[in-house]
């Protein structure tokens, strides 16, 4: 099972709907996805008509599960079905807001979910983490358990400030590993129209060589329509322009050349 995280410390730049499309893709191509919400807000679960705020059974359970078991824990009595085919989802209640709190005392907890994925890596070909936005116990594991990074970013000047608090972040919790997860980042609801939305692409592309992807997800309402429906879009408007370059940024991904290689954190 591959692991991608999808992460950025500034709101409202598309990471939901990223982690969302791009599992709508993988499972209409056949691939077993399974998504997991780690941010506090459910936006991930909300989509798959799951209510944040009532669900007994989340991965607020599993890290309770790893507090009693030094860590380790098995999420299948956690996982969802969804209604599409081949995709499933570790959902979030409200409650895991609280667990930086809860479990500030205890070790390890930044590995459960890895731990977790570990186990049932044979039951999935790729699993998809939506991380929260703060930095703290849950963005921790998200990184922790993933391969490959996406950070998405919008193009203007205050989301490339946060892309570099983004980058700060990655050094600050692998400082004492020789590797981290390398790393995508991904321009989305790019309006070419804008002349500044073209010279802080540019910009982007000049101080991140190497990890800017070199399309774009434009902007398109009917990602927007898909979410109101309460379907991914790829199901919901495959010949869309976003879902089309999702589609071309999935195979960007897993092209052979650029599979996780454990690239250094730079930048």
């Amino acid at each position: 099972m591959k692991i991608w995280t999808v992460s950025n410390q500034k709101g409202g730049v598309g990471k939901t709907t990223s982690v969302i499309t791009l599992a709508g893709l993988l499972s209409s191509w056949g691939f077993r996805t399974l998504v997991v919400d780690l941010d506090p807000h459910g936006s991930l679960t909300s989509y798959f008509k799951m209510n944040p705020e009532a669900l007994d059974s989340s991965v607020y359970n599993l890290f309770h599960d790893a507090g009693r078991n030094n860590s380790r824990c098995d999420p299948e009595p956690y996982i969802a079905a969804t209604e599409f085919d081949n995709l499933a989802i570790l959902p979030a209640s409200t409650a895991i807001a609280t667990l930086d709190r809860q479990v500030a005392a205890l070790q390890d907890m930044g590995l459960v979910i890895a731990r977790a994925l570990e186990k049932i890596s044979r039951r999935y070909d790729y699993a998809i983490i939506d991380s929260p936005p703060m930095l703290g116990v849950l963005m921790i594991n998200a990184l922790a358990a993933c391969e490959h990074l996406l950070i998405p970013v919008l193009a203007e000047f205050l989301a490339l400030q946060g892309l570099e608090r983004m980058l700060h972040t990655l050094q600050m919790i692998f400082h004492s590993r020789k590797r981290a997860p390398d790393y995508t980042i991904v321009p989305t609801m790019f309006d070419r129209r804008t002349r500044a939305a073209r010279e802080s692409l540019q910009q982007l592309r000049k101080n991140h060589p190497g990890h800017a992807w070199q399309a774009v997800i434009p902007v398109d309402t009917k990602l927007r329509e898909a979410s109101q429906a309460g379907l991914p879009g790829p199901m919901y408007a495959p010949n869309s322009r976003a879902v089309e370059a999702y589609a071309e940024l999935l195979e960007f991904l897993l092209a052979e050349r650029h599979h996780p290689s454990g690239q250094a954190v730079t930048g």
